[in-house]
């Protein structure tokens, strides 16, 4: 039997990405996100309007798409509920929200060049996807509170360990990435990490326990 529940949220198992993108003044930015798909070697993003990652997108028009494994979850969390953006959007200020200028530093990653976008890759990432900009879109009728992003993938960079032998196909096997469930994190088919998020949406332990 089905049942109708107001649903908070609508993440039913995505995967995580931290997008890194360049700020007005130079310096990088980095923000996790889970609202992303593929298709060949397109890309559509969904962020919000009052994120710092969204203004870069829409100036520099590239990005980086870095995709962390499972094991990542600790750095890919200390992300949680910090904007790039020094001034801090009511709505967020009133989620817990605090400006951080060292993404970077703070989750404990180190950034690299990137070969055809100015903003950097995250070093320890398995997966890094230089993406350039081609086309936005308003989000989120009637206030349009979003913006949907649609990038190409310019340059992908995989972890050599992922790679069959002999092919140019990554292992979907030994790849392990970390998904988002319901504001919570799962690497595998297991609850890898609480997350802080999650708190925000007042959800039950024992009924989500994934991100």
């Amino acid at each position: 039997m089905h049942v109708t529940p107001e649903l908070k949220v609508m993440y039913f198992g995505t995967p995580v990405v931290l997008i890194s993108s360049l700020n007005e003044d130079g310096t990088a930015n980095l923000a996790p996100m889970s609202s992303a798909w593929w298709l060949g070697r397109c890309c559509m993003l969904g962020l919000g309007n009052s994120g710092q990652t969204t203004a870069n997108l829409l100036r520099e028009r590239e990005c980086v798409l870095n995709l962390p494994s499972s094991a990542m979850v600790e750095a890919v969390d200390r992300l949680a509920l910090t904007t790039g953006a020094p001034v801090v959007h009511p709505g967020k200020a009133r989620q817990g929200y605090r400006y951080e200028p060292d993404k970077f530093g703070l989750a404990g990653l180190t950034e690299q060049p990137s070969d055809l976008v100015k903003a950097p890759r995250a070093a320890e990432c398995p997966i890094q996807l230089e993406c350039t900009v081609t086309a936005s879109y308003p989000f989120g009728a009637p206030t349009s509170h979003a913006t949907a992003f649609e990038v190409e993938v310019v340059r992908a960079h995989v972890d050599e360990s992922l790679i069959i032998p002999g092919t140019q196909y990554v292992d979907p096997v030994g790849w392990d990435p970390l998904i988002m469930k319901f504001c919570e994190f799962f690497g595998g088919a297991e609850n890898v990490h609480p997350s802080k998020l999650a708190k925000g949406w007042n959800m039950p332990h024992d009924r989500a326990r994934t991100a």
